[in-house]
């Protein structure tokens, strides 16, 4: 802690940081049997040190280098039946105070010790935005309050999710199909690539994900919400890369009354095409890919080896 942080704030009072501290030994006996709990070892180190100070008979609080006790939880979102499922895992970040500001203590108000602060992990299923939004709707209540309260907000989401979702899709019905293959010189990373797999039904669309290099990203659905839907992942999921290294580019727009949906959802398949190739295992066989889609029947072989050998010249001018 800075001296001047030290000018502005103290270490609770003995009776608050007991309190303080069972709150988190409650927390941790309540998550940690299934691990939904972890502490960092900073973290852990200074309840020790906390506790036996709690329990000695010294009066002056050891030194406090950290503003407050992080936990990482791991919270199931219920459904709307009631059963959680690990696939909609939300993690909340907790921080538990350690310090109060003096003017607080001189006036008599410090009663209680500050209520924890928290913070919601954006997961795959959930916008940047949504979860910031989220995390300001979140109580300054007591930590297990505050869990009941995130569970139950986050439910909301995914419920009004779902809403929205079916009415894409219903407006879909209508609207004419069209089938857009985009061409990625490289993808790999883990979270970039759930997203795009996890955000396409919100838009209605179905398609498939090919990461590696190069990477293919189909998509099928209303030409509108495929535009709203790649602005989205661009704005949102890739919000953290420099413009520069957002590399994807469209190479077909298949429209007219003869398109229809060729595949039933959006799901990911590079482990469905073998062994790659190069030095990291990266390199993607296009025409792994071509037997593939014929294989599955979803493109007839003169779509498919136009596509294929369309990306393969796109990759070699590239190289």
């Amino acid at each position: 802690m800075s001296s001047n942080q030290a000018s502005q704030n103290d270490a609770l009072p003995k009776d608050l940081m007991e309190i303080q501290l069972g709150q988190i030994d409650l927390l941790v006996a309540m998550y940690s049997s299934d691990e939904a709990i972890s502490l960092d070892s900073t973290s852990s180190k200074l309840v020790e040190a906390l506790r036996a100070w709690c329990e000695g008979d010294e009066e002056t609080a050891p030194n406090i280098a950290e503003p407050g006790i992080s936990a990482l939880l791991n919270l199931e979102v219920p459904q709307q039946n009631g059963s959680p499922t690990t696939e909609n895992v939300l993690q909340l970040e907790v921080l538990f105070p350690l310090v109060h500001h003096s003017d607080d203590a001189a006036d008599g108000t410090l009663t209680d010790p500050p209520p924890p602060k928290t913070r919601v992990r954006q997961p795959a299923w959930m916008s940047k935005a949504d979860a910031a939004r989220l995390t300001s709707d979140i109580p300054k209540e007591d930590i297990f309050t505050i869990i009941e309260a995130v569970k139950d907000l986050a439910a909301e989401y995914l419920v009004s999710k779902k809403a929205a979702a079916l009415e894409s899709a219903k407006k879909n019905i209508d609207e004419a199909i069209v089938r857009v293959w985009f061409y990625f010189p490289s993808i790999s990373t883990r979270s970039k690539r759930d997203d795009l797999i996890n955000h396409a039904p919100g838009y209605g669309l179905t398609g498939f994900l090919l990461a590696g290099k190069p990477g293919v990203l189909c998509v099928e659905g209303g030409s509108q919400a495929i535009d709203d839907y790649m602005k989205f992942i661009k704005t949102e999921s890739w919000g953290d890369i420099p413009s520069g290294h957002k590399k994807v580019s469209e190479r077909y727009r298949e429209s007219g009354s003869d398109i229809k949906r060729a595949f039933q959802d959006m799901q990911e398949i590079t482990d469905d095409l073998g062994e790659r190739r190069g030095e990291r295992a990266n390199r993607n066989d296009m025409k792994a890919l071509e037997a593939w889609l014929n294989e599955k029947g979803q493109l007839n072989k003169e779509q498919s080896t136009k596509l294929v050998g369309a990306i393969r010249r796109r990759r070699f001018a590239e190289s």
